[in-house]
């Protein structure tokens, strides 16, 4: 079963749950993938592969990270509340990412093998380590734990 007919199912499990909440990012969700395969010039009723499916995922989780953060600036905590909500849901369809130790281990070991020693070789040695833990780490914690090394 890939994702997208996992994410269908479960609307009917909204539905009857009356989680309104749930159901919208989930109907949401569906119209994303719908979008994202006539993007790629597809018939609409074609189906995404998983890789593709989680790229729409991470991309509406990380829309709902920057609608929190202007939210917060704007003091809007209702809306705040809202965006939380639907990202815990989006979250539970992605798969785990590494912890910032982990990734820094990766780090450590490009970092080697690439015999940088100095901040001026900074950016790619980040598209590198970028490159290597694609889908596996939050890109926020790479950028964090690379420029770590360098301080």
């Amino acid at each position: 079963m890939t994702l997208q007919q996992k994410i269908r199912g479960e609307i009917k499990g909204a539905m009857l749950a009356k989680d309104k909440v749930r159901l919208n990012v989930l109907r949401g969700l569906v119209t994303a993938f719908v979008n994202e395969v006539i993007a790629q010039k597809r018939k609409p009723q074609e189906e995404l592969v998983d890789e593709d499916a989680l790229n729409v995922i991470r991309r509406g989780v990380k829309q709902r990270k920057y609608s929190i953060e202007q939210f917060k600036a704007g003091g809007r905590a209702d809306l705040v509340a809202s965006e939380e909500a639907e990202l815990t849901i989006l979250q539970t369809f992605l798969p785990a990412t590494m912890s910032k130790e982990d990734i820094r281990a990766v780090a450590e070991k490009k970092r080697a093998e690439m015999g940088i020693t100095d901040k001026s070789k900074l950016g790619i040695f980040m598209g590198t380590v970028m490159k290597e833990l694609k889908g596996k780490a939050d890109g926020a914690d790479v950028k964090e734990v690379v420029e770590a090394m360098f301080i």
